[in-house]
């Protein structure tokens, strides 16, 4: 492990010519700052010493204060479709890329978020909230826990400085991980501009530094485009499996390498609704639950218009005929992934065809009772070959438990034709449906201590997702129904 003067840099973004970013340096946050929070998952991740992040040096950094040696910021810049609509410019309008650490493992970008006005703020301040920064530092390592590839996060400080949402906030900045923050949005932004030289620059730049493997196939970046359709798909299914919906899912928060990027609003679900909306800015319902995998699908395809003049610049015909055939793969990637982790939430021992409509057919029945999403698949633990009395954690969670009993006759035949066994069964179910979940209501509670300077909601929530699929009774608590009162918080774009 590394102290912060032993960290290596190599900077790669750094090295691509002007067009693609601004150098700029961070604007410190004004007033005194103290240290919210460190991961010290993420620590290891980068081969950081805990003890480094708990100095001066560290926490002068993550304000913006000063840099560590090494460190070369810049603001890189694109585009994306928000909410359906193309935004010629967008970039990063409150966040700098810091520098890219090098560890065993490859390369790590420190992104700081909240860091001040860049060339591609717009109208906006270029700085974060803690409350913003708060759910998204605990949901990035939260969604790490459950298995789920993310962005990082390895800090979070707060400030003294006012900024203004719908209300008077305290500013913070996060400092997040991540191998590269390259998004579908860098790829439009220079299509749409027709620079296609850039273009190309860029799509030598990901496959030379994140896709190395595919450089020797007669078609690199046809294959590139295979890639992350099946990585997507593949996240889409993993959002989906733990009830997880994420508000913003524009071109531009959209990841090349199928990580789960921006978290502004998002949500794990309490009661099973198919049609959930967690932005409140997002009234008509584009990113609902259920939709997210055709927008992943449309997002796709967005980023495979921004990729034919790479497919093949002489025949535009032939490069969108290339990528309308990769992005039908687009369903066979997610209804496997899906099927196969619908599977293994009933704690099946191997999938097999026509599995997915038991678990169908449950998840109908729960949407009628808005039954607990994560409570119910982590009951089903309970739950043996012969009907017992423990079949009463699940079935007191539905407001028509007959309704749970039906469905249960089909669950045990099932479970017979395997011969499953019940205590092997038990500990797969408990590996894959989490007992914790960040859900909103433990975030805002985090966030409201917070907010009155005590801390220590942040780091014991991060402590229990860390480890989501253990019992920890001593935290029982937490994996709990929502309080009544939480079905009336709203999350928005506000942050």
């Amino acid at each position: 492990m590394a102290s912060l003067n032993q960290l290596r840099w190599h900077n790669r973004f750094a090295r691509l010519s002007p067009p693609f970013f601004t150098a700029v340096q961070p604007t410190p946050l004004e007033g005194n700052t103290r240290l919210v929070a460190v991961s010290p998952a993420a620590c290891a991740l980068i081969e950081l010493e805990f003890a480094a992040t708990q100095t001066p040096e560290f926490l002068a950094m993550l304000s913006g204060q000063t840099l560590l040696a090494g460190m070369q910021p810049l603001a890189s810049v694109y585009a994306g479709h928000q909410f359906g609509v193309y935004v010629a410019q967008l970039g990063d309008g409150r966040a700098l890329l810091l520098g890219e650490s090098v560890t065993a493992s490859g390369g790590w970008e420190w992104h700081l978020k909240g860091a001040g006005r860049t060339p591609y703020s717009r109208a906006g301040d270029g700085r974060a909230v803690l409350r913003s920064t708060i759910r998204e530092f605990l949901c990035s390592e939260a969604m790490a826990a459950l298995g789920i590839p993310t962005t990082r996060a390895l800090a979070l400080a707060q400030g003294d400085e006012e900024v203004y949402r719908e209300r008077i906030e305290q500013g913070a900045m996060l400092l997040r991980l991540a191998p590269s923050h390259l998004r579908f949005g860098h790829f439009e932004y220079f299509f749409y501009r027709e620079d296609f030289d850039a273009l190309e620059q860029l799509g030598t730049f990901a496959l030379t530094e994140y896709f190395p493997h595919l450089k020797t196939a007669p078609q690199p970046y046809l294959v590139l485009l295979d890639e992350v359709i099946e990585r997507t798909a593949t996240l889409m299914a993993q959002w989906q499996l733990v009830g997880f919906a994420h508000g913003v899912m524009n071109t531009d928060n959209m990841s090349l390498l199928g990580l789960t990027i921006d978290y502004g609003p998002f949500g794990f679900m309490d009661g099973y609704q198919p049609s959930w909306i967690c932005n409140h800015s997002d009234p008509w319902g584009r990113y609902a639950f259920d939709r997210q995998p055709s927008v992943a699908q449309w997002n796709l395809s967005c980023l495979a218009q921004a990729l034919l003049p790479l497919l093949d610049r002489d025949n535009g015909e032939r490069a969108a005929e290339l990528a309308r055939d990769r992005l039908r793969h687009f369903t066979t990637h997610f209804e496997r992934a899906y099927h196969q982790g619908l599977a293994a939430k009933l704690g099946l021992g191997e999938y097999q065809l026509g599995d997915e409509h038991l678990a169908y057919d449950l998840l109908r029945r729960m949407a009628k009772d808005q039954v607990d999403y994560t409570l119910l698949f982590r009951a089903l633990a309970q739950m043996q070959r012969q009907s017992t009395a423990q079949d009463a954690t699940a079935r007191k969670l539905f407001r028509h438990p007959d309704a749970f009993d039906q469905w249960a006759v089909d669950y045990r035949a099932r479970l017979d034709a395997e011969s499953s066994d019940d205590n092997a069964r038990a500990r797969r179910l408990c590996g894959v449906n989490p007992k914790f979940v960040l859900r909103n209501y433990l975030a805002q509670q985090a966030i409201e201590r917070a907010e009155q300077g005590d801390d220590s909601e942040v780091q014991r929530l991060l402590k229990v997702l860390s480890t989501p699929f253990a019992e920890q009774p001593e935290h029982a608590a937490y994996a709990q129904a929502p309080p009544d009162w939480s079905q009336h918080l709203e999350v928005s774009c506000s942050s």
